[in-house]
């Protein structure tokens, strides 16, 4: 518990930092960290679950992995997608070819997966620096996961009776996760209220509320569904980066799932006004 708050400590001022204290000076500077993360997420789930050993593989897919950011940082061209994915798919399968039937299908399946969903879905804060609002709007899926995270810990904690899903995580409880959505609703309220008071900002509560309580379940959902693939390749966590909490997607298994639906909820049913 100790090396989880103490990461917390030091890794929240670096996300602030990163966002908006280096991110400013050059536009592409978010894109590069987000590939970065991107990278480290794919080699970790590669490598932890032996889903893909072969070199070309795994250089492919993190190339494309780091890739993807930037695509999306320069619009998004239907071409260039067209031709990335074309030549990771080629590559794929003189890999399969050269590897005489020992790269399987379910393995290139696999390493496509991955190396598209999880980069795109994290770009959503790439789509959100875009916008004309973004400081304001960019540290939401943040609150909305993070927090939804620190509070299901804590309530887990001190009230965890009801196992949530042992098969999964032996150590989530249902208490936990109403502790998480009580608290991720309870923090996007908070923010609002901070963005109206703070900044003169025009701010919908109940949609802010919605934001936190749709947050949390995704938040905890993408979770599950990390801490799925670990119990299917009989790992414990993806990497050791953050001590007491892992590598990259043990501590963003969250983010990545709750930042395409805030970047969504932002676009469809913005909570707050400028």
């Amino acid at each position: 518990m100790g090396k989880r708050i103490l990461v917390a400590v030091v890794f929240i001022p670096v996300i602030l930092l990163v966002i908006f204290g280096i991110a400013p000076l050059h536009p592409a500077v978010l894109p590069a960290a987000i590939a970065v993360l991107s990278v480290i997420a794919i080699h970790e789930v590669l490598w932890a679950t032996g889903l893909v050993r072969e070199r070309l593989v795994t250089a492919a897919s993190l190339v494309l992995a780091a890739l993807i950011p930037f695509w999306v940082f320069l619009g998004g061209s239907e071409a260039w997608a067209m031709t990335g994915l074309w030549v990771y798919v080629v590559l794929l399968f003189i890999a399969a070819i050269h590897s005489r039937k020992t790269l399987t299908t379910e393995q290139m399946g696999g390493a496509f997966f991955f190396s598209v969903f999880i980069p795109f879905f994290l770009s959503s804060f790439v789509r959100i620096r875009a916008m004309e609002e973004w400081r304001f709007l960019i540290m939401l899926p943040f609150v909305a996961a993070f927090l939804s995270d620190a509070f299901a810990l804590f309530a887990g904690m001190l009230f965890g009776r009801h196992k949530l899903a042992p098969e999964l995580s032996p150590k989530k409880t249902v208490e936990g996760a109403v502790g998480g959505f009580v608290g991720a609703v309870v923090s996007l309220l908070v923010y609002g209220a901070v963005l109206q008071l703070g900044f003169g900002l025009g701010v919908s509560y109940p949609r802010m509320a919605l934001y936190g309580a749709l947050g949390s379940l995704v938040s905890q959902l993408g979770d599950l569904a990390f801490s799925y693939i670990k119990r299917e390749y009989g790992i414990k966590d993806y990497g050791k980066i953050f001590p007491g909490h892992g590598g990259v997607l043990d501590r963003f298994d969250s983010v990545i799932f709750c930042a395409p639906l805030i970047e969504v909820l932002v676009r469809c049913l913005p909570a707050i006004s400028f």
